[in-house]
């Protein structure tokens, strides 16, 4: 009877200790998303058109754009304006090995975090417009991506400097490589830069803020 007793408490002080454990996750987990939101409030106060949105992309975002991730698994992956890392967390969580990715980031202070956050990946602090000297100047240079993961915000830029950029992506994709680019212009299938490709796919995610296309182009 007594150990009895003992088994009851002891199973109601597991429970407990499971719930705090539990709680104590959320909460870690809710520190995190609202200190990436505040990094990107204040960096997008300080230079709206380099940072493009006021917030992180939502999961939905992430996963509507790490889908599509190239299938070789040494394919290597470059994604451009990769923020705090809520797509790169999206990519590594749909199989991505962190060691194929390549981030290129122009801000400093999110290029810092980045580094901290993804040890093993390739991040550079650097403009996208370049990448193709950045990929060359890596110490194992990159030559071809299999997908390009990119959250830029091409609205902000003159048509012919993202036309200029979309030649670029191209000419480093590997063949039916992908292009994979966000928007918040949802009412039109392509964002800016994509009429020389083939458009895979083009659907909009409204579970973000604020909501925004993504379309899928392939080389």
């Amino acid at each position: 009877m007594i150990l009895s007793k003992f088994s009851m408490v002891q199973w109601r002080l597991d429970g407990l200790k499971s719930t705090q454990l539990q709680t104590y996750r959320m909460a870690r987990k809710l520190i995190a998303t609202l200190s990436d939101s505040t990094v990107f409030l204040r960096e997008w106060l300080v230079n709206p058109q380099r940072t493009g949105a006021v917030a992180p992309s939502s999961p939905q975002l992430g996963a509507a754009m790490a889908r599509w991730l190239p299938r070789n698994p040494e394919s290597f992956v470059l994604e451009l304006g990769p923020g705090t890392g809520a797509v790169t967390d999206a990519l590594l969580k749909y199989g991505l090995r962190e060691d194929r990715l390549v981030g290129i980031e122009k801000n400093p202070t999110l290029a810092k975090i980045l580094r901290k956050r993804f040890t093993q990946a390739h991040i550079i602090t650097g403009d996208a417009w370049d990448l193709d000297v950045l990929l060359a100047e890596l110490p194992q240079p990159v030559e071809a991506v299999g997908a390009v993961i990119s959250s830029l915000p091409l609205l902000n830029f003159p048509e012919e400097q993202a036309d200029a950029l979309a030649q670029k992506i191209r000419a480093f994709l590997e063949p039916r490589g992908r292009w994979v680019q966000d928007s918040y212009q949802i009412i039109k299938d392509r964002s800016r830069g994509g009429d020389d490709f083939r458009l895979l796919s083009s659907r909009i995610v409204w579970f973000n803020l604020p909501p925004a296309r993504v379309s899928v182009y392939q080389k």
